[in-house]
Order: structure tokens, then sequence, then C-alpha cells
């Protein structure tokens, strides 16, 4: 009988994956924790909580509960003409946390579908309202998804290159690092002024996928008055550091001014199952609300607010909010403080950075790029040791889920102090 493995192999196409140069892949059959447990009975350590969106562990037993409840209740229903309790009580619950004036939330799949939604949102309010802003400015080397709005308001890169000449144009400010702050805001303010800008899309505080690169409060904070000063919608795209990352709730509760429109996904059922929710002001929802069917927003998907997922939602919400998990976070936060410190100096190690439960750590190589040579030996290293940290090039980062304990970081500690000595080092 073939393996699972053998079986992916003939009908499965993997995600950001050169298939001929990683044909097998792991096949997991059971979570526990921080713990993901494959077909021979090995099992390996989550540091990346899978793509950032386990909060609470695989396979939590109270979001299991409510899950299969839900289920049993109502697994599906229209969205257009019908609501439902568990997507009128999740908008309610997340509307009392979210930062800023949200008034409205709008669901979709995930964190690409929820970018998307928001992109059209400000450019639809503007033409509603029969004001010429077309303009769309984000930060360079950003992500913000793989759908074509997505992508369009992402840093050219090698995830774009395919489509470059199919993204619509969006003005790219510097990233504000050590140094450089006043020249992207500098710029920031200059593209506003010439009236036109419909929204400043960002990543608060941290951007992932560019390589856990990370930018003060205050910069954030300068960004969002100007746009405020220049009137021009604020899009923050809390999909990966929504949901305590951070430290707060979310990275916008580090700053004074507010967003008029947030991005939501990942971590936000938990990890247990896709959902994306776009949550704006009442200005840009009231800018739609008209008799006129044309200024109505043409958006939707078959499985919008899917009463299982909001239930999963709802469940990992309640354990986000218990006071356990604050602690847990802290004490993530000070373990890697701790261990940051201790690693800061050595001479295989560019930079180390870290906002809240993010922990990144940037090798030193003579190609610090997504496509690294060095990224295939760590990530090669790490499963060795039976924990999945897939690098972003040259950069290793720790995004661990809540629930992992002293005892499993200081076992990935210790293994990425072996990997500076014997394979960095040498």
């Amino acid at each position: 009988m073939k393996t699972i493995k053998e079986r992916d192999r003939e009908v499965i196409w993997h995600p950001y994956t050169p298939m001929k140069a990683w044909p097998e892949a792991i096949a997991i059959v059971k979570g526990e924790g921080v713990w993901l447990i494959d077909e021979d009975g090995d099992r390996y350590l989550d540091a990346i909580s899978s793509w950032w969106v386990s909060l609470h562990g695989h396979a939590h037993p109270y979001i299991a509960q409510k899950v299969s409840e839900q289920v049993g209740t109502l697994e599906h229903c229209i969205f257009a003409g019908f609501t439902h309790e568990p997507a009128v009580r999740l908008a309610e619950r997340l509307l009392e946390i979210l930062p800023g004036e949200m008034r409205k939330i709008f669901y979709s799949d995930n964190g690409s579908t929820a970018v998307e939604v928001a992109i059209k949102m400000s450019l639809q309010y503007w033409k509603n309202k029969g004001i010429k802003k077309k303009k769309l400015v984000a930060l360079q080397n950003a992500y913000h998804g793989d759908t074509f709005g997505a992508m369009a308001v992402s840093g050219r890169s090698v995830f774009t290159e395919a489509f470059t000449d199919f993204l619509f144009d969006v003005v790219f400010i510097p990233f504000p690092g050590r140094g450089n702050s006043s020249e992207s805001i500098s710029a920031l303010e200059a593209v506003l002024q010439q009236g036109d800008v419909a929204a400043f899309i960002v990543e608060p505080l941290v951007q992932g996928s560019a390589g856990m690169c990370m930018y003060d409060p205050d910069v954030l904070d300068t960004y969002f008055r100007l746009c405020q000063q220049y009137n021009t919608h604020i899009i923050a795209d809390e999909v990966m550091t929504g949901f305590g990352r951070t430290g707060p709730l979310f990275a916008c509760n580090q700053v004074q001014a507010a967003p008029d429109i947030v991005c939501l996904s990942k971590g936000l059922t938990g990890g247990t199952m896709p959902l994306g929710v776009t949550a704006c002001t009442q200005d840009i929802f009231d800018a739609f609300y008209d008799e006129d069917r044309s200024k109505m927003l043409y958006h939707g998907h078959s499985f919008t607010a899917n009463p299982t997922i909001c239930a999963a939602a709802l469940a990992s919400l309640d354990l986000l909010l218990e006071d356990s998990c604050t602690e847990s976070r802290k004490r993530i936060i000070n373990a890697h403080k701790e261990f940051a410190l201790s690693v800061s100096d050595h001479k295989a190690i560019a930079d180390v950075r870290q906002t809240g439960t993010i922990l990144a750590i940037e090798l030193n190589t003579d190609t610090p790029s997504y496509h690294s040579g060095l990224r295939d030996v760590v990530y090669r290293f790490f499963l060795g040791k039976k924990i999945i940290m897939r690098p972003l090039g040259n950069i290793i980062y720790i995004l661990p889920p809540y629930c992992i304990s002293n005892y499993e970081l200081q076992y990935i500690y210790a293994c990425i102090k072996e990997l500076l000595e014997s394979v960095v080092s040498s």
C-alpha cells in the first residue's frame, strides 16, 4: 500500500514549492498543541504556527467542540439576503475590540480577499462620492496577498514577476528602516499632497513575507496622521499582525491615530478554517448605502460568513481574550527578548529584531534574498531537529502558537545556537 506522501506526489501541486526540487512532502496525520505528527510517528514542533495561523495550537479541543456543535445545527447558509447568529455575534465581538471606529464587518475567504475587498471599498467610495481619487500607495517590499489586487499593492518581486504587466500602478514609498524613517515619511507626504490618493495600505509595524522587517510605532502613527490630514483612506493589513502577534490585540493599538479599514485573517479562526474580514468605518459604509444599485459593493463569495467557520472564530476569540492567553504572550515576549540578547553579537548574525511574539534573526550571507542558497540548508537543518521553520531566504523567525511551553521555546533556541555554530559559521 502506498504511503500518503507517495500518493501526494502523484496528484498534488503544493504552494510556494519548487516541485522538482522538493517532490516529496511530509505527510501529517495528527496535531497536538505545538506538535504535528507524521505518518511515521515523527513529531515536528511547529515554530511558525503553520504559516502564522495557529494561535492556540493544533486540534484545540474547545474549538473542535464548538465547530462540531455548529455543524450539527447549521453548516452553511447563503449570506446574500440571509444571516445567522454566528456571523452576527462574531461581527459584534470584533467591532468591540478592533482599533479605531470600525462599524461594519464584511466577510470573505482569506487574507488576500480581505485586502481585495478593502481596495474595492476605497476606490469605489471615491467613485460613489464623485471624487477623482484613484491612486494607491504602499510600502516597498510589502506583501498583501496573491490575488491580483493584493499583488498590485505588494512590492515587485519574484512573487509578482510573472504578472507585472497585468498589475495596476501603485506608488511605493521607501520602507522606514533604520536611519530613513524621515525619507519614508517625506515620500508619503509628497504623494499625498497631489490630492489624488485614494488609500494608503500598510502592514502595521511588521512586514511579514518581506523578511519580518520591523519599524517603530511613531512612524506608523505619523503615516496615519498624514493620511488623515490629506483625506486619504488608511488600510491596515493586520492579517498577520492581528490577534496578539505584536503584543497588544492589534498592531494598530500601539498608535494614537486609527485606520479607516482593517483586514484580518490567519489567526482569526485560531488556524482552524479559512476566513477573511474587512472592517470599515461608518463613513465608508454610508457611501454605498444608496437606492442606486450601481453604488452597491459588488463582491461576494459562496462561503461568505460560513457559520461553521464563524463558530471556530468565536471559539478562538474566547481563548484569546482569557487572561491566561495574555500571560502566555507576555511569557513568549520575555523569552524572545532574553534569547535575542544572548545571540545578538554572534558573528553569524547580521541582525536580530523582535516585535511582540515575533522574533527574527537575519543570518550573514553573500546572497541575502528569498532564494538564498542558505535557505534550503537552514530548512533541512531544522527538519532534522524536528522543528518546522521556513526561512525567508536568509532570515529565520519564530512565531509560535501561544500554548508553546518554556521548555519547547528553549529547545528551539538551543537548535538555533547549534545552527549558528555548526552550519552558518563553518
